[in-house]
């Protein structure tokens, strides 16, 4: 049964130049169980683009400071929630999808949030935008992203 719903959308864009993590601003939410033995069910996905060739974009899930929803460690492999990889030639950013189930064991309220990432360390990672924006035309999207959760009872 679902308790309650919180949502984020955001339509403006942000841009990102470094390979250091970084709040994407809009796409956080706050949400406070009923029971600490409810979970929170987080649906979450960050449209991104890049313009310069070729970008691994990066996402963290995170509750408050601890990040959440990671792949398994594996050699150097960093540990993300979900991983876009995009080029600087389309005109329509590519999608970064989570869904995950949290237990956050508290009655205290909780943010989410989403955090992004270039890994390549070269050009500029926007979201809600593409990298090939030169164009005012009817085939360059402008799009959003959203972030929510909800508490589902134990």
């Amino acid at each position: 049964k679902v308790l309650q719903v919180v949502s984020a959308t955001k339509t403006d864009t942000s841009s990102f130049t470094s390979t250091t993590f970084a709040d994407i601003s809009g796409l956080s939410v706050a949400i406070t169980p009923s029971s600490s033995s409810n979970k929170i069910l987080i649906l979450s996905y960050a449209n991104c683009g890049y313009d310069y060739g070729n970008a691994k974009i990066a996402i963290k899930l995170l509750r408050d400071s601890t990040i959440i929803n990671l792949g398994d460690a594996a050699g150097n492999r960093i540990r993300l929630s979900s991983s876009v990889y995009v080029n600087s030639s389309n005109a329509s950013p590519f999608s970064a999808m989570s869904n995950f189930l949290d237990s956050p064991s508290t009655t205290s309220s909780v943010t989410y949030k989403l955090q992004a990432g270039n890994l390549d360390g070269n050009g500029t990672v926007y979201v809600n935008r593409p990298g090939d924006d030169w164009a005012d035309a009817t085939n360059h999207a402008s799009v959003t992203s959203t972030i929510t959760a909800m508490e589902i009872s134990a």
